[in-house]
């Protein structure tokens, strides 16, 4: 990777309506603060910006997320109707080939008066292999001809959890090589907001396919690659460990397990019933299974990361880290008793969120979760209870841009409504250093992973924070964005 050995950063805000200072840059570290230092380096004019750490989303799942950014978005469907007058609209515009298979992705099903179905498609689109994504990513909405061609049969075409997870791998995708410059160009974009780091979540072998794209050029983002349940021994065979570094801006993650599945799909693992249904959401992994693999992760030095988004699946997982005896992160605790709160920081567990999820979320909450809500996306009481909290997008679950996430654990809501129960609101400070991997401030030392907002956070309506425009983008002293 190419650093600039010597950048000055000048005409800029140290933090939150912090001082006017310079701040110089050496190989890759801050090594001065002050008041009008030498103009002896490569100059970054800031113009009166605000310098903050850069930003780190801690949960992407960057393949996914690459090619979703080239899918029909399917995000405003208010019913499955909807979502296939969205496709028919979109291929009107731009038709595809005979036989390409049409992707769309964000639906949300949950609140919707119809269901879902292959039939749907097949009315409207005749013959086209048609795959639509849900929002969650726990949901695969296929065409007949879409199950045609990855040889499957199904009652509705309406796949969950782990049929969907298979099928989706099953699905024609783009080549290798297309694929890895669709991910290091939603990288750059990434960078364009502010983003220095991300953690990629992907279910595949993420150092193989980093170590790859690190070879064709210099990333945008520090990544840590994160460690798929089906690669446990292979990354214990190559001697990785959680944190190590692989290559320049790669390091090896924790290791991903499911408890349970997602709400939109109800099948978040829950104590109660859900409405009018004789089920609880879906176990994936009950507590005997799920210790041995934290067990032996831990034994290897690869750190659990334990996705749980129902109450009972956060008291699984919270109970296996308490039987196997290591730290690590919970992915998503979107649904948390009040009992269990304290036992995150008790126990060394890191809640790595999603806040962004809790707007999109709401009115499935209190259809399914309803009476249950005040525990719902629970960040004050988490942070009350001691526990440290990391901001993730999910994406491409919601966009990999944490400003969207910032403005929701702030705001609680992220439209004209009022806030869903904004006493699990986060301070903005707060939000921005879970935002950041815990920094909240630039001091001499650190690493120059580093972003320049034009605008003072502090200063504007907590509504305006989604669209704070970034100045420049600083990844170990090298510019990765910087606005004309």
């Amino acid at each position: 990777m190419t650093v600039v050995s010597s950048l000055l950063l000048c005409d800029v805000r140290l933090g939150l309506r912090g001082p006017a200072v310079d701040v110089a840059v050496t190989d890759g570290r801050v090594t001065a603060i002050g008041p009008s230092l030498a103009r002896d380096r490569d100059v970054v004019g800031c113009g009166g910006g605000t310098l903050l750490p850069g930003l780190v989303d801690a949960h992407v799942h960057a393949t996914q997320w690459a090619v979703s950014r080239r899918r029909i978005p399917l995000a405003q469907a208010n019913s499955a109707a909807d979502a296939v007058a969205a496709v028919v609209e979109a291929l009107a515009e731009r038709p595809a080939a005979d036989g390409e298979l049409v992707m769309g992705h964000g639906f949300r099903d949950g609140a919707w008066p119809d269901a879902p179905h292959k039939d749907m498609l097949e009315r409207a689109l005749p013959g086209k292999p048609v795959a639509l994504f849900s929002n969650d990513l726990h949901t695969l909405w296929l065409s007949a001809a879409a199950l045609r061609m990855i040889g499957r049969s199904h009652p509705t075409g309406v796949l969950l959890e782990n049929d969907c997870m298979a099928a989706t791998a099953a699905l024609p995708a783009a080549s290798q090589e297309m694929t890895d410059a669709w991910v290091l160009a939603a990288m750059d974009a990434a960078a364009a907001r502010g983003v220095t780091g991300i953690v990629d979540y992907e279910y595949a072998d993420t150092v193989t396919d980093w170590l790859r794209r690190l070879d064709l050029r210099d990333p945008s983002v520090r990544v840590s690659a994160v460690v798929a349940r089906p690669l446990l021994d292979t990354a214990i065979e190559r001697g990785h460990r959680t944190g190590d570094v692989v290559a320049e801006m790669l390091v090896v993650g924790p290791y991903k397990l499911f408890v349970d599945g997602s709400l939109n799909t109800r099948t978040a693992y829950c104590h109660d019933r859900y409405p009018g249904q004789d089920a609880h959401g879906l176990l994936e992994l009950p507590f005997d299974e799920l210790v041995p693999l934290m067990a032996k992760a831990s034994g290897n030095g690869i750190s659990p990361a334990v996705h749980a988004i129902g109450d009972h699946a956060n008291t699984i997982a919270l109970d296996a880290f308490a039987e196997v005896g290591c730290a690590g992160r919970i992915e998503h605790a979107q649904l948390v008793r009040p009992e269990d709160l304290p036992r995150f920081a008790e126990l060394g567990v890191v809640a790595g969120v999603q806040p962004a999820h809790q707007p999109d979320d709401r009115d499935v909450a209190d259809q399914h979760w309803s009476g249950r809500t005040a525990d719902a996306f629970p960040y004050a009481a988490l942070l009350a209870a001691g526990a440290t909290l990391e901001i993730g997008s999910d994406a491409p679950v919601s966009p990999l841009d944490p400003w969207d996430g910032i403005a929701s654990a702030v705001t609680r809501t992220d439209d004209t409504r009022p806030p869903w129960h904004p006493e699990q609101a986060i301070p903005l400070t707060v939000a921005l250093a879970a935002a950041s991997k815990g920094r909240s401030e630039v001091r001499v030392g650190d690493v120059a992973d580093l972003m320049v907002v034009a605008v003072d956070p502090s200063a504007v309506a907590p509504h305006e924070l989604r669209e704070i425009p970034v100045t420049a983008t600083i990844l170990a002293g090298r510019v990765t964005h910087l606005t004309s």
